[in-house]
């Protein structure tokens, strides 16, 4: 709804200013904003950790204890899939493989867990046995869903009931992804990420009310491009950083999308006063 009135689209513009929006920031798993990345886990020593594990890094020489007898096979080259996703977060996790998760037995897996055998004085085969397996789960600690898709791409999340009327957006933090609905009927999905544990960003059911096409922040001085504002400064909007550097950044507590194409078509449906839901 148009509103009219200079004292109170003034009063609205202030408001706006007041809160400014929100830009990128460098976050760790748990959300705070370290001086580090995810994936840098060298000196980290797990409990289950065994005496040659924990001083075996990728620059350490000291090998570990061989096997008396070939194991087992579990995954080699060419296999897919959510486990070889698994193994591969937790290569990352060890700084042996440096690329995200990919779902595929790769050429740079083989090459990360011959890397990782080979410190702990297991046969060098880039193959993942049973033996380098229990070696490597001892030493990280299960993925969560964002080391298993870094950069985006998991799956949307069960729409909450609140999305299921009329036109919202629905967004949940669990899986990090917004789909666009109407009447209950998904019209798009986009991969999304969220402020950090010191800017967090708003959950709960609230609406768009400023759409800003070309907008910069007034606190941050950085460009949000397609905003859709829906509560104070916190808006969906997209993030080159957020395409850049996947899951290893944040917001200042706006909702980010990494897709310029997929938030460019939403930016044309949405209107003012649609629904916003941000829920777990």
């Amino acid at each position: 709804m148009r509103t009219t009135g200079m004292g109170r689209s003034l009063a609205a513009l202030v408001a706006l200013v007041a809160v400014g929006g929100c830009t990128a920031q460098a976050v760790d798993a748990n959300g705070s904003t370290p001086g580090r990345t995810p994936g840098s886990t060298r000196g980290d020593t797990p409990p289950s950790a065994s005496k040659s594990d924990r001083s075996a890094t990728p620059g350490d020489d000291k090998p570990g204890t061989t096997p008396s007898a070939a194991t087992k096979v579990l995954w080699s080259r060419g296999d897919k899939g959510n486990d070889v996703r698994e193994v591969q977060a937790r290569l990352h996790q060890l700084a042996w493989l440096i690329p995200a998760p990919t779902g595929t037995y790769d050429t740079p897996t083989v090459t990360a867990v011959k890397g990782f055998q080979g410190k702990r004085g297991l046969p060098r085969t880039g193959e993942l046995d049973a033996v380098t397996w229990e070696r490597l789960r001892g030493m990280t600690h299960k993925p969560a869903a964002w080391e298993l898709y870094p950069y985006g791409g998991q799956p949307a999340a069960r729409p909450d009931p609140r999305c299921m009327t009329g036109r919202v957006l629905c967004i949940s933090k669990t899986s990090r992804t917004l789909r666009w609905m109407i009447d209950g009927r998904t019209v798009s999905e986009m991969d999304v990420r969220f402020g950090s544990q010191y800017t967090p960003t708003r959950e709960g059911v609230f609406s768009v009310y400023f759409k800003s096409r070309y907008h910069v922040s007034t606190i941050y001085h950085t460009s949000m491009p397609y905003a859709m504002f829906f509560s104070g400064g916190q808006a969906v909007h997209y993030s080159p950083d957020f395409a850049a550097r996947g899951y290893y950044g944040a917001s200042h507590g706006c909702v980010n999308v990494r897709d310029e194409g997929k938030i460019a078509a939403l930016f044309a449906q949405v209107r003012g006063g649609d629904k916003v839901v941000v829920y777990w």
